[in-house]
């Protein structure tokens, strides 16, 4: 995942209240006594914990200055827990202010596999597999990579085999091109200008202005249709998955191979049957 560097250790918060962040101490600065504690509780668990806690709908980004006063600790115990999420991939931060990143979800996997996306998703993509024997994933955004959460395996042998888990490059994948196409434009604007496209097979798009193009057309119609671009002969088409407000959370495709269909028939058959999937999908997790 590519993310900004936070400032080097000792610098000062650039725009925060207070000047240099050069304090010499970490002690937390609480202003009540904690509860009890057991014996075996690790405050430094706590403590990161609370951090991420404290961002939120009204709080997605933060400077160390508003985290520290939100979970009580000083300005330099803030930070430095803050400089080791960041290495870890949990935050990010462009310089002042940090957020929270797709790797947080990691930490309740468990927890959501169980309840929310994966599992809603993968009874779908079974029935869709089942309509028209190809094979389907979901996925989500995560960095310049997708994820993917839920896989369903049609009677079509394809060398890109995918497991739950596994990361491809977004920009070369049509889950990924669907999660790209609805990033807000400052934010797709930043992806355009690192990002490398190398050219893992002769059709790839390699050139980020010709991305760009693909992406507002794909915004435009609400489906991605790649070809041969990622593994030669496959053919994969996407639609996104929103959340109750609207919000693109992620990505739901059906793949095949061009040996058993054509490009028209992967619009004219396939995505009709995604888009019923997608909708399904959304209508439980809306629930």
């Amino acid at each position: 995942m590519t993310e900004i560097a936070p400032p080097p250790d000792g610098a000062g918060e650039a725009g925060g209240s207070g000047g240099s962040g050069g304090e010499a101490t970490g002690v937390e600065a609480a202003a009540a006594p904690p509860p009890p504690r057991s014996r075996d509780f690790v405050q430094s668990v706590d403590r990161a914990l609370a951090i991420i806690r404290s961002f939120g709908p009204q709080t997605p980004a933060q400077t160390v200055t508003e985290i520290a006063r939100a979970t009580g600790l000083t300005r330099a115990a803030a930070r430095r827990f803050l400089l080791t999420l960041s290495e870890l991939g949990y935050v990010a931060s462009d310089g002042r202010q940090f957020s929270l990143t797709p790797r947080v979800l990691e930490l309740g996997y468990a927890y959501l596999s169980s309840l929310t996306l994966p599992e809603v998703a993968q009874r779908h993509i079974e029935r869709l597999v089942a309509e028209v024997e190809d094979s389907s994933e979901v996925a989500i955004l995560d960095g310049d990579d997708v994820v993917y959460v839920a896989k369903a395996t049609g009677p079509a042998i394809m060398t890109a085999d995918v497991s739950v888990g596994s990361r491809m490059p977004a920009a070369a994948t049509s889950l990924g091109r669907v999660l790209l196409a609805a990033l807000p434009d400052d934010r797709l604007d930043a992806y355009l200008a690192r990002v490398e496209l190398p050219p893992h097979l002769p059709r790839t798009v390699t050139d980020p202005a010709a991305l760009r193009e693909l992406l507002v057309c794909i915004r435009a119609g609400g489906y991605a249709l790649v070809e041969s671009e990622l593994e030669e002969g496959l053919l994969a088409v996407s639609v996104p998955v929103h959340d109750r407000s609207g919000r693109t959370i992620a990505a739901i495709n059906v793949s095949t191979h061009v040996a058993r269909r054509t490009r028209a028939e992967a619009e004219t058959v396939l995505l009709p049957a995604l888009r019923r999937a997608a909708a399904a999908i959304e209508a439980d997790l809306a629930r």
